[in-house]
């Protein structure tokens, strides 16, 4: 019997065609994802104009004074309702006490002063009439008469400005409202224009939000709008009581202020709301919206997935607008007679396999 002799390097590039049969089949054993697709749509020109704001208390103040002292005491807490006219903060006022002292001695001394002056006075009256004084000596105390009348009215002018300055010792609220911040503590040194603390009014909210140059010209005031607060899942009516005319500090957003109709315990300043105005316009919208979900993320691309020939996935880029609702316009990189896919059951890349749902 005779030995078949196999060269070695056949063997070898049997085995590797062997290896590289294996790679293919398992490449090719991978099971396509699943995913389901959908179509961007392009509705009307828009039923609505959104924009985001937030709630803010219509009347707001920070409280300061005018006057340099050590603050004595504070009586109100952050959180705590005042009514007009309440305490809020003392300072120390024995520089004003000492003051008020000296110009009570001076008003004293102006009105003896002033007393004497007119009983002379009307004395000389009396003589110039008899022709027992000259002309000379009337004038002389008449004169003097008018003096003490100035400088009494003019210690009594001065005591006005310190009771004045007693106000700004003891701060008042401005109006009912609620205590939101204070800023200093008791001890500390006050100064002129220094904010204290801050107060809002509790009785009524309004709304500011943003709105871009090309949807300003379609909001009037009047306009009754639909607020949605987020973070407590509610909406409310509110009506469009100033627009501004001018984005030259805003960067092209134009400032609009609404007022609710209501105001209800859970609505709080400072939440971020959605605002919606109604509009009407008669032209189709060339606008595409998809839903926020659908979109993929990378740094600051943003992008989504389509459907290739040979069922495989193909991630495209897209150039994205504002937000409206749930839903995100596509202003380039989509058509609205396009698909695309929504969700999928595994992990997408570029390329991938995919099984249409």
């Amino acid at each position: 019997m005779k030995n078949i002799y196999i060269p070695a390097v056949m063997i070898v590039f049997s085995l590797l065609a062997s290896c590289s049969s294996d790679k293919k089949e398992k490449v090719e054993a991978t099971p396509a994802i699943v995913v389901k697709l959908g179509g961007a749509s392009a509705g009307q020109s828009g039923s609505f104009i959104t924009a985001s704001g937030k709630t803010e208390a219509e009347k707001s103040a920070e409280i300061s004074t005018r006057m340099m002292g050590f603050i004595t005491k504070i009586h109100v807490k952050v959180g705590q309702a005042v009514k007009q006219g309440q305490l809020l903060v003392s300072i120390n006022n024995t520089d004003l006490l000492a003051k008020k002292a000296q110009v009570d001695a001076g008003i004293l001394q102006a009105n003896a002063a002033y007393n004497n002056a007119k009983k002379d006075h009307d004395r000389f009256v009396n003589l110039y009439k008899d022709q027992s004084a000259s002309q000379k000596e009337l004038d002389d105390i008449s004169a003097r008469f008018e003096m003490t009348k100035a400088a009494l009215e003019g210690a009594r002018e001065m005591k006005k400005e310190v009771m004045a300055q007693f106000s700004y010792s003891n701060i008042t609220a401005p109006f009912a409202g609620i205590v939101t911040n204070t800023f200093v503590k008791e001890g500390a040194m006050a100064n002129p224009g220094m904010p204290l603390l801050s107060i809002e009014g509790a009785s009524r909210l309004q709304v500011t939000a943003m709105v871009s140059e090309n949807d300003i010209a379609e909001i009037k005031k009047g306009m009754l709008a639909k607020i949605l607060i987020k973070s407590i899942n509610k909406e409310v009516d509110a009506r469009v009581s100033e627009v501004s005319l001018s984005a030259k500090n805003t960067g092209s957003q134009y400032l609009v202020k609404l007022d609710l109709d209501k105001v209800e315990p859970s609505i709080l300043a400072g939440m971020f709301v959605n605002v919606q105005f109604p509009v009407e316009r008669v032209a189709k919208s060339e606008k595409v919206l998809i839903p926020e979900t659908a979109l993929v993320h990378q740094g600051q691309l943003t992008g989504i997935y389509t459907v290739g020939s040979e069922n495989t996935a193909i991630l495209r880029w897209l150039r994205t607008g504002r937000k409206i609702g749930d839903q995100v316009e596509v202003l380039s990189g989509l058509t609205s007679e396009e698909q695309y896919i929504v969700s999928s059951e595994g992990k997408l890349y570029n390329g991938a396999k995919v099984s249409i749902q």
